[in-house]
């Protein structure tokens, strides 16, 4: 007999301040750390739960692996999920393919996001984690692939994109993005807070600023040794900008 998956976390408590962790990174439902570079669901469910209501739509238009897309399912939420990587989009799909009572819609579909085929103010949350520059690539060729982008074109791009955020959120709803810094020639490259500022010139505002601690870094061997070596700190955070639309 195959083993019954939870599907919703134990014990779980909503994030009360500015500093995230989740040593645990949650494995309910379909959820796994298979897809690089994905976040814990610990976080759009924070994320979804305190800024949307139940059959509100949400938004991800880089939805990766799809941990945007089932934590929406599992809050009762219906969903859009967009990534221009179809491999990303049937990965999605396949994440969602759990039986669970509820009357919201998913849909998956490839798509750009600075470029998105939705009407203007018509969704109620954006919940997303976009690629960090080019530190992970996550294809070999896709025109339009913003992890293949360098920092500055990545944040030229970007400001496409926090466009279209604006354009298709409902006023006074909320806008939440995860963004981790780089760093070149043992310099740190604020990828992050370039990014916040994108946004707030498009018209958004900046409502929380969270620290979120990774737990997935080791330091130890190759870049312990280095981070001695060549006196650089380990990145061992990002950060989590809740913006509002108004």
């Amino acid at each position: 007999m195959a083993k019954k998956i939870s599907l919703q976390p134990e014990n779980f408590e909503l994030e009360t301040n500015t500093v995230w962790a989740f040593p645990d990174r949650g494995k309910w439902a379909t959820h796994d750390a298979k897809y690089r570079g994905n976040w814990s669901p610990y976080i759009p469910r924070n994320v979804i739960l305190r800024y949307s209501k139940e059959n509100d739509t949400v938004l991800d238009q880089f939805v990766g692996g799809g941990t945007t897309a089932v934590e929406a399912k599992l809050t009762h939420r219906n969903f859009v999920g967009i990534d221009i990587n179809p491999n990303a989009i049937e990965l999605s799909k396949k994440k969602c393919e759990f039986d669970y009572d509820t009357q919201t819609t998913t849909t998956l579909t490839v798509g750009d996001a600075r470029s998105l085929s939705i009407e203007d103010d018509s969704i109620d949350l954006i919940c997303t984690h976009p690629p960090y520059a080019d530190i992970i690539h996550y294809s070999e060729d896709i025109e339009g692939d913003l992890s293949r982008l360098p920092v500055k074109e990545f944040l030229f791009e970007m400001g496409k994109v926090a466009e279209e955020c604006y354009r298709v959120l409902k006023k006074d709803k909320f806008c939440a993005i995860l963004m981790g810094d780089t760093r070149k020639k043992g310099m740190v490259q604020p990828l992050a807070f370039e990014t916040m500022r994108i946004f707030e010139l498009v018209g958004f505002k900046t409502k929380e600023i969270i620290i979120k601690e990774q737990h997935n870094c080791k330091a130890t061997g190759y870049w312990k040794t280095n981070s001695v070596k060549f006196n650089f700190l380990l990145l061992a955070h990002e950060y989590l900008f809740v913006f509002k639309k108004s």
